[in-house]
């Protein structure tokens, strides 16, 4: 079983539809989007009657108060670094603290410091992990909450529960939709995989990006290729992510013009390479080929 990861740095190269296209392509697959944040990859392979299985995801801790006990002696307000306690009036006339929780990051210092033990840490619902089934095969993907942290730890748990099927079904690939950017959900998405395609597109933080995420998988050994999207909107910039890419001894094994194919695809919630038959499903037909 193999694990192959899609990567691109930078967001709207075309790195989702390429890796939808992977999976008509492919037999037997599982696929995991690691874009956790802002997931989308089921828009286009259409999961079987939505998620078969939720399950939620929780990572890190949040305070709640006791606000019957507080003396409102002050020394968990001075204590928390985050603004998230202030001292206000109690329905009594009195100061208690009060717990501001979008600011709480759940470090505890006000249990520490507090002298009638009013706080108490809870874990952190911080999203959901989806699994469903698509005609391509089993995907999983996730949610992260609103203004939650720890994606990197819900990437490799999405990657996880894709190899875990895999292994089960004695499926042959898992492919990875990875997390845009060049942070720390990105190196969740590639870490131990057996190769990664790294999508860019002419531009000056396409061209970025592309030495950033190279670079990483040579310091992870991880065998990579570059597939250039739209590269004929500017042959000067294509030029010089190819020399780039040269001189990181990395191939580009394909080019795909810029085309509103994808466009048609997406509103058609359908891969690239089951609605066109003309030269960039051919394209995408190649390029896997030479994967």
């Amino acid at each position: 079983m193999k694990q192959l990861t899609v990567v691109s740095g930078k967001g709207g190269t075309g790195k989702t539809s390429i890796a939808a296209a992977f999976a008509a392509l492919a037999e037997r697959a599982v696929i995991a989007d690691c874009d956790v944040d802002a997931a989308d990859l089921h828009l286009l392979l259409e999961p079987e009657g939505g998620s078969t299985v939720r399950e939620d995801f929780h990572s890190g801790y949040i305070a709640e108060l006791n606000e019957a006990l507080c003396i409102g002696c002050g020394a968990c307000v001075e204590a928390c670094r985050f603004d998230a306690l202030v001292m206000a009036e109690s329905e009594e006339g009195g100061m208690i603290a009060r717990l501001v929780p979008y600011a709480c990051e759940g470090c505890g210092a006000c249990v520490e410091v507090c002298p009638t033990g009013v706080f108490t840490l809870l874990d952190q619902s911080s999203g959901e992990l989806l699994q469903s089934r698509t005609r391509f095969g089993p995907l999983v993907d996730a949610r992260l909450s609103i203004g939650q942290g720890a994606s990197g730890k819900l990437v490799s748990m999405v990657r996880m529960r894709a190899k875990e099927i895999a292994l089960r079904e004695e499926r042959n690939l898992v492919i990875i939709d990875g997390s845009p950017g060049i942070g720390c959900p990105v190196i969740a998405s590639l870490t131990g995989v057996d190769a990664a395609v790294i999508v860019t597109e002419p531009s000056v933080s396409g061209l970025h990006d592309l030495r950033r995420i190279a670079e990483l998988c040579l310091h992870f050994k991880i065998p990579a290729a570059v597939i250039i999207n739209k590269y004929d909107i500017h042959a000067g910039m294509c030029s010089r992510i190819e020399n780039a890419c040269a001189a990181l001894r990395i191939e580009v094994i394909g080019k795909l013009p810029f085309d509103p194919v994808f466009t048609r695809a997406m509103i058609a919630s359908r891969t690239v390479v089951e609605l066109d038959e003309g030269d960039i499903a051919a394209e995408l037909r190649a390029i896997w080929k030479r994967l």
